[in-house]
């Protein structure tokens, strides 16, 4: 992504600027989560999603492209991050310069990044710079500079990127690239995304072109204007922009899905750079948006997210097995609601040396087999709720309202329906003790684990790395 690593993509949503307010009922305790926006449809299928606040005279524009690094092309790995770094170089009517200058000039900033299920660019300016802003994505979306010198010019770019963020970094693709490479089968869902050096470098001209005309067209895009507009005169600017752009066929997607796994897996390699082993495991999570998807947020909330959680308390608390634990569903490269196909539910911490991997995996496995054998208690549930609820508002008001874009853009790329925005709370409401624990016996069950370990280099003075299991 632009002057950042992929890793660090999720830091979009802590860039400062003005908070978003949401519509809500004057009782909190009965308050739900009431989004004001407008949705709409350009005749050549480009999604268009509207909302509008008077907290600041700032607008934020997006626009998101249904493709990922999850269904780039095959012997081009990192090619979506690489496109992506290709989109910032110019267009047609906006040369190398202008898209930048513009918006930095009007007092914004912008960026982008690239994840498994969308390729998204934004901009954050006073509200006056927003015809502008449209004119520059429409064209950066119609006429792109693809060319040798453009080309060569990010590939050294995000190759220098991959050699610093990543493989001279302590941990470097652990665990956010190593476990979907483990725990997953097929082809694009398991592959290295932030890309292999040749064939990074490998890329050509007319394979970008390709990319382009097949993925970055209006039919696979969303649209998000948020912040300090007026609905009338914002969708006639749009479709005075958008609306000429050719109409293409919807994107034909490959097959994505997962076996269901029937076998944990293990895997460890030995880290030089690392100061201390590290431990992570993941599960396969349910089918997004279905009770039991609902039903697995709510478990996360309640195994690892804040002081107050099930693992954090057994590691951290009482085995002092660990100082942190961090996890989720999509961890690291978004949460629970950006991605639209095969997932993990990950878990993963360092920890010193003198702790055995079984002492490690006995002390998970007690806390998993507990959630999985005895319901949880109404109040325990209630606070997971709670927890959620306070992760989702934090998430929207997020600075320059990217955490609210990113909402509304996912919904409506991948289900066609930003209002469902508006429905998330409800999905977390219908969550009962018994599909916690149905959830949790289907989806935690030991035999669709994924463990992969890290060990310190000898350099660091660390023990030997352990057998397999």
């Amino acid at each position: 992504m632009k002057q950042w690593s992929l890793a660090l993509a999720l830091a979009a949503t802590a860039l400062s600027g003005p908070a978003i307010a949401q519509t809500a009922s004057s009782s909190a305790a009965a308050s739900a989560l009431n989004v004001d926006m407008q949705y709409f449809t350009l005749p050549n299928g480009l999604r268009v999603v509207l909302t509008r606040d008077s907290i600041a005279p700032t607008v934020t524009v997006a626009v998101y492209y249904g493709i990922g690094f999850r269904i780039e092309p095959r012997e081009r790995t990192g090619f979506a991050h690489l496109f992506e770094h290709l989109m910032f170089q110019g267009s047609k009517h906006a040369p190398k310069g202008v898209f930048d200058t513009t918006i930095t000039n009007a007092g914004g900033f912008n960026n982008g990044s690239t994840r498994f299920d969308f390729t998204n660019y934004y901009e954050v300016t006073p509200s006056g710079a927003l015809e502008r802003l449209l004119w520059l994505e429409a064209d950066r979306m119609a006429n792109p500079v693809i060319d040798e010198t453009v080309l060569k010019n990010q590939q050294g770019v995000v190759g220098n990127e991959v050699k610093v963020n990543v493989l001279n970094q302590p941990y470097s693709t652990w665990p956010w690239i190593d476990l979907p490479m483990l725990a997953n089968t097929n082809w694009y869902n398991s592959h290295n995304f932030y890309g292999d050096l040749k064939e990074i470098e490998a890329a050509t001209v007319p394979d970008a072109k390709s990319f382009s005309d097949s993925f970055y067209r209006p039919s696979n895009a969303v649209l998000v204007v948020a912040g300090d507009i007026d609905y009338a005169a914002t969708r006639a600017m749009v479709e005075k922009y958008f609306g000429p752009l050719a109409k293409k066929p919807a994107v034909a997607l490959p097959d994505i899905s997962e076996p269901r796994q029937t076998e944990e897996k293990f895997k460890s390699r030995v880290d030089a750079l690392a100061p201390k082993p590290g431990f992570a495991f993941g599960y396969h999570v349910p089918k997004r948006g279905t009770p039991e998807w609902y039903a697995m947020g709510l478990i996360d909330q309640m195994l690892v997210q804040g002081d107050d959680s099930r693992l954090h308390r057994k590691l951290v608390q009482e085995a002092a097995i660990t100082g942190e634990v961090d996890g989720g569903i999509n961890w690291g490269l978004g949460d629970m609601f950006d991605y639209n196909g095969p997932m993990l539910w990950s878990v993963n911490f360092t920890h010193d040396p003198d702790h055995s991997r079984e002492q490690i995996t006995a002390a998970v496995d007690s806390v998993i087999d507990d959630l999985r054998t005895k319901p949880v208690s109404a109040a325990e549930l209630e606070r997971a709720r709670t927890k959620m609820r306070s992760q989702l508002y934090s998430t929207i008001d997020s600075g320059g309202r990217i955490g609210l874009v990113n909402l509304l853009a996912s919904y409506a790329l991948f289900d066609k329906d930003p209002q469902a925005v508006n429905r998330i709370e409800q999905g977390f409401a219908q969550v009962t003790p018994a599909l916690i624990q149905k959830t949790a016996q289907e989806y935690l069950r030991k035999t669709n684990r994924s463990i992969y370990v890290v060990e310190p280099g000898a350099a660091q003075g660390a023990a030997k790395p352990q057998g397999g299991r």
